[in-house]
């Protein structure tokens, strides 16, 4: 079953899809909050073979569209990652008053800059009980610097921000640049976006990514298990980001890598594999009792 809901965040009305299993009886189970990657949507995307994995796995999940993206309310495209971990949070609290959860046992999801807001959430919210990364990251500068491995495109990048901070000096309005300056991905892997995801963000949006580190609060979710999940061979979010973090969490926390489509790890011909994994780590530490 899939339910469109819409729950408030700081005063916003937030768009979302509620997946419960098939199997549920009536007594309450586990679930995840679902985030979504950069500028991007609960739609169509890597969050929604999320939410539907998760509710093939026999949880109750929750994908959403944080403010500024989708069909949320915000002035679309202006990203703060502080934001998004407010919104995460008050998505936990929209979650744990549903009568199909039990609200001791709510994990949090995400893909990329989602995986990087649900660290960053299950280290400063107690009430998360697991977490699940998805090619993350703990460090924004480090993380940037990594996506622009050249001293002509880091230059490049940096002058980009730069203009915008003198710009909204100046004017008070936003310097938009194209997603891509901020964040490279291959044509080849492009397709694997949501049709609905933003293609222009405000310089504002990248400041704010380069000030972000849940490398800070990695260490806080242990004894709550964490895993940190990354493609070998990441060509967008460096996969040395999730073996930063790995060094600084707290047990018990596993790091798996895997040879999959860079990136993408739900892309068709690697969902397979992906989702056995992730299925035998969840049944190890964060189980369903839903048979499925």
């Amino acid at each position: 079953m899939q339910e469109k809901v819409t729950f408030e965040s700081d005063g916003l009305k937030l768009s979302g899809v509620v997946h419960v299993p098939d199997g549920y009886g009536g007594t309450p189970l586990p679930a995840f909050i679902v985030c979504h990657g950069f500028v991007g949507s609960k739609d169509e995307s890597h969050a929604q073979l999320q939410a539907e994995m998760m509710e093939a796995f026999g949880y109750v999940a929750l994908r959403f569209d944080f403010r500024s993206c989708g069909e949320s309310e915000g002035e679309r495209g202006q990203v703060r990652c502080f934001d998004q971990v407010a919104d995460a949070r008050n998505a936990l609290s929209f979650l744990a008053k549903r009568p199909e959860v039990d609200p001791k046992r709510i994990g949090i999801t995400g893909h990329s800059f989602g995986a990087a807001v649900s660290i960053y959430t299950a280290g400063v919210d107690e009430r998360v009980a697991c977490c699940l990364s998805s090619c993350g990251w703990g460090d924004g500068e480090r993380k940037f610097r990594g996506q622009h491995p050249t001293r002509e495109s880091w230059d490049r990048f940096i002058s980009i921000l730069e203009r915008g901070r003198l710009h909204k000096q100046a004017t008070g309005e936003s310097l938009w640049m194209s997603r891509f300056d901020a964040v490279p991905i291959p044509e080849a892997l492009r397709r694997n976006l949501s049709p609905k995801a933003i293609m222009e963000i405000p310089t504002e949006t990248a400041w704010s990514m380069m000030n972000f580190r849940a490398d800070d609060v990695v260490a806080n979710i242990a004894p709550r298990p964490l895993l940190l999940f990354h493609t070998a061979h990441d060509t967008i979010t460096p996969t040395i980001e999730s073996v930063r973090m790995f060094e600084k969490s707290g047990q018990p926390t596993e790091l798996i890598l895997v040879d999959t489509t860079a990136h993408f790890p739900l892309a068709p011909q690697d969902a397979p594999r992906t989702k056995a994994i992730m299925k035998g780590w969840l049944d190890k530490f964060f189980p369903s009792q839903l048979p499925v």
